[in-house]
């Protein structure tokens, strides 16, 4: 079978972050079955558009702003819209994860002119908005995104909010969980080293973590702190806050990480935290359990209950209190690290397993590839 996958953005310095993560575990599964994959996306980087992202091929076009001030919303590129029409012409399944965004636009209306089925995958990104902005926008999107054969969606919340912004014509809503493979830990792994890695924008709050890393440091002044991530608005905050609270030495900025980078100092660090509120289903979550690092996180992630269900994380109401506790009882209690590492790759491996998911996927691959019922 011929898949391909449209995402908005590529990038050197993993700007976009879980649905880059997620499309190319995807087809990565899937090109170990037999199945002929490629992505298609913008590429933003030092370099020329890479062959190849997480060893899945890659055809990428240089990001060019076309709507100022609107973030991805307004990226495009001339050339990705005939590449798109050509390679729609040639896919079996079409599988778009798709933002409010014109490459999202371009890909679903690439399918129905072509009258090619597709699915489309929205990581939480298509919710209910009251800006002019989205108003207009989804004039135009939502009567194409409503022509996908079915919507994945992660959470009960994820779902409840874009059936309101479907209405009652929309596609059919089918749960499905973001996969990942455990991987072998070859990393030395140290005693003292607290990580953030997430983009450095209002929802991940980073401010947050650096405010626990100076409770923590008062009582553990040997722990280093490290912050990994492309900055959205928030870098210069943090080393403001950095610098009132003493913790220069302490709390450093390493800057963005590529994909399999970031995997591998996730992979050195004693504890991962991610301080976010309102998570759909983090990836660096799943990532860091896959490389067995204990996570910290907040309530309201999307997978918090679970986590804390299966004991394999420490989930808290997301203050730099409750944050700096949960660091420091991992710190100071190895048995405890070891417990949570192993419900942690046990969870990777019963319930977020991406053969598992892949499994689920080809399903609607074999489907949506028929012809439509009339």
């Amino acid at each position: 079978m011929k898949i391909t996958h449209v995402v908005t953005l590529v990038s050197d310095d993993g700007a976009y972050g879980g649905p880059v993560s997620v499309a190319t575990g995807q087809l990565g599964e899937l090109a170990a079955r037999g199945h002929d994959v490629e992505l298609v996306s913008l590429w933003r980087g030092r370099k020329a558009p890479p062959r190849t992202v997480d060893d899945v091929p890659l055809r990428a076009f240089r990001a060019r702003t076309l709507v100022p001030g609107q973030g991805f919303l307004g990226l495009f590129h001339p050339a990705l819209l005939p590449a798109l029409w050509r390679r729609a012409g040639r896919s079996d399944v079409w599988h778009i994860h798709a933002g409010r965004d014109l490459v999202s636009l371009a890909a679903l209306a690439v399918a129905v002119l072509r009258r090619r089925p597709f699915l489309v995958q929205t990581h939480g990104m298509v919710q209910p908005r009251r800006s002019v902005v989205a108003a207009l926008f989804d004039r135009v999107y939502v009567p194409l995104l409503r022509r996908a054969r079915a919507a994945l969606v992660l959470t009960e919340e994820e779902e409840a909010g874009l059936r309101r912004v479907l209405g009652r014509d929309g596609p059919r809503l089918v749960r499905l969980a973001n996969g990942v493979r455990a991987r072998a830990d070859t990393a030395e792994s140290s005693e003292t080293d607290v990580l953030f890695l997430a983009r450095l924008q209002t929802r991940k709050r980073p401010e947050a973590f650096v405010r626990m890393a100076a409770l923590v440091h008062r009582k553990r002044p040997d722990v280093s702190f490290t912050l990994h991530g492309s900055d959205e608005g928030r870098l210069a905050e943090v080393r403001s806050l950095i610098a009132s609270e003493g913790l220069d030495g302490a709390v450093t900025y390493g800057g963005a990480l590529e994909h399999d980078a970031a995997v591998e100092r996730t992979a050195r660090a004693t504890v991962y935290v991610l301080p976010s509120v309102d998570e759909p289903f983090p990836m660096s979550v799943l990532e860091s359990l896959a490389v067995g690092t204990p996570v910290v996180c907040t309530h309201s992630c999307g997978i918090a209950a679970e986590l804390q269900r299966r004991e394999a994380a420490l989930v808290t109401d997301g203050s730099p209190e409750q944050l700096a506790d949960a660091v420091l009882r991992l710190l100071e209690d190895r048995p405890l690290r070891e417990r949570l590492t192993r419900a942690g790759l046990n969870a990777v491996d019963t319930e977020f397993s991406l053969a598992a998911v892949t499994d689920r996927l080809a399903e609607w691959y074999t489907s949506v590839s028929r012809p439509a019922a009339k």
